[in-house]
């Protein structure tokens, strides 16, 4: 084992330097001038991309941030930063399922076998 470990920290080093290694640029062939149009399909002009890409829709969390950003001016530092907290944690966001376990699994303490799984299974049909 260690002599197949000692051989391949010496190998590693030859082929990353291959891998790193700089090559003689290649000249770059003149561009061949293009077939006619008869060979190729033709697109209609009306088909081509926007000069301008549209702009992507904002998000829900984007609108959150914004909406939370304007109510939380005057406020600076820890204060801020709990309120964003809070604010962006408020109901809206969907829970995980991992959420969505501990909250049942934390409100069905005392339950056992069947009445518990019955009541899992009810909890986390609802909180979906």
């Amino acid at each position: 084992m260690k002599k197949l470990i000692a051989m391949c920290a010496l190998v590693t080093p030859m082929i990353a330097a291959s891998a790193f290694a700089q090559t003689a640029a290649t000249p770059a062939t003149p561009a061949t001038p293009a077939k006619p149009a008869a060979t190729a399909p033709a697109m209609p002009a009306t088909s081509a991309t926007p000069a301008t890409p549209a702009k992507p829709a904002a998000n829900a969390q984007q609108d959150k941030m914004k909406a939370c950003n304007t109510q939380a001016s005057g406020k600076k530092g820890d204060e801020r930063k709990a309120f964003m907290k809070e604010c962006l944690s408020k109901a809206g966001a969907p829970m995980t399922q991992q959420e969505k376990m501990a909250s049942c699994s934390k409100s069905g303490k005392g339950k056992k076998g069947d009445e518990y799984k019955s009541y899992m299974k009810d909890c986390l049909s609802k909180a979906a």
